[in-house]
């Protein structure tokens, strides 16, 4: 299959999940041998040599919320290259992809990766009913509308009217040969042998709960843990209350954002995968925990052991005793406990092989990637004879 896969505000190469996401989606559907061209924003360095074809466009002005108006150049982009398939990472305010695979009859693909449909209380939603004729959701159905297939790890933040039959309900992944135990390069951060290493690796927003991490360290430390250690790696704008928490503990950092390329490294240099989601603090979050984090993969990837929320769909990623621990996030001591229990290296080591086995099993991008490519063949065939 020929793919024009458009992810305009995407930065590529890049620090964040969804530079990560394109990335190893582009490189997994160029692996089995088809012929991906990848539109993003360019960013600092090189694009990846993984056998895609990157081409740079970036929205006007750098603005996000302006995407769609790169829609007569992705149009020509599409008569040039006669796609079989226009995969599209929704954005409210995108559809330009969706409209070039109609100017040219492509199949249409639209991955979504957050709701379609508004949160309860939404202010965006009380705005478009004050517009009258909601042009946001309707843009939005629209999207979906002419939609051939939609992929998302979480149906639920689709219209309720999306057929079932139009979506690939799958997990994001890692790459699991980049993302290895055994893992090498320079790290931003030093450690003490003895100590037990916890990486948080985030956007550094408030529902991501970097605070709750360092906090889980002081706890520790008040009951003589000495040889617990953090790093809390990324950018965002809880950075500064988080650094500023951090710097009253010893030996729990915060080194910013890091190249994706170094990621691999950081976390082999670690021994515990943190992500203490907060899903109070983002109300979209009422609807599902619709995210597949990409950090979850990318630490049973590395060999961690995972510490997260016993949220209903993160326990169907990380078993609780087998690839990591989950622990009840209304209680303020369980991450510090959940922590302090895999201090204990002959458990880390347990958890962490067996974290990497299903990962590399069921999460893989390489595994999401012959899934897309069997659903996107199964459609067009379908087609072809309709």
């Amino acid at each position: 299959m020929r793919v024009l896969y458009v992810a305009t505000d995407q930065t590529v190469p890049g620090t964040v999940g969804g530079s990560a996401h394109v990335t190893g989606v582009a490189a997994g559907l160029a692996a089995l041998g088809h012929d991906v061209h990848v539109v993003v924003t360019a960013g600092n360095g090189p694009f990846p040599d993984d056998g895609a074809t990157w081409l740079a466009m970036a929205p006007p002005l750098g603005v996000r919320r302006l995407r769609w108006m790169l829609a007569p150049r992705l149009a020509a982009l599409a008569a040039r290259l006669r796609p079989d398939v226009v995969i599209e990472r929704y954005y409210n305010f995108g559809g330009e992809g969706v409209r070039a695979a109609r100017s040219v009859g492509a199949l249409t693909v639209l991955e979504v990766n957050a709701p379609v449909i508004d949160h309860p209380g939404s202010g965006k939603s009380r705005l478009d009913r004050a517009l009258l004729v909601e042009p946001m959701r309707r843009w939005r159905d629209w999207q979906c509308r002419h939609a051939d297939l939609l992929v998302t790890p979480c149906a639920d933040v689709l219209p309720a009217w999306v057929p079932a039959n139009r979506v690939v309900e799958t997990e994001w992944g890692a790459d699991t040969v980049r993302f290895a135990p055994d893992a090498t390069g320079d790290v931003p951060f030093a450690r003490r042998a003895s100590d037990t290493l916890v990486v948080f690796a985030g956007a550094f927003r408030a529902w991501h709960g970097a605070i709750h991490l360092v906090d889980a360290i002081r706890r520790l430390r008040e009951h003589g843990r000495e040889d617990v250690a953090a790093v809390l790696i990324g950018n965002g704008p809880e950075l500064p209350r988080v650094r500023a928490a951090a710097e009253r503990l010893d030996r729990v950092s915060c080194v910013g954002a890091v190249p994706h390329d170094a990621m691999p490294a950081c976390l082999a240099a670690a021994d515990i995968g943190a992500a203490p989601f907060d899903i109070g603090a983002h109300p979209p979050l009422a609807l599902a925990f619709f995210w597949s984090p990409l950090k979850l993969f990318e630490y049973m990837a590395a060999g961690l052991p995972v510490v997260a929320p016993a949220i209903d769909r993160i326990g169907r990623l990380v078993r609780d005793g087998q690839e990591g621990l989950l622990y009840d996030a209304r209680d303020p001591g369980a991450l510090a406990a959940s922590i302090d229990a895999l201090r204990d290296p002959e458990k880390r080591r347990r958890l962490g092989s067996s974290a990497r086995q299903r990962v590399v099993g069921s999460f893989g991008w390489s595994v999401h990637c012959r899934r897309l490519a069997s659903a996107m063949e199964d459609a067009l065939d379908r087609r072809r004879h309709a």
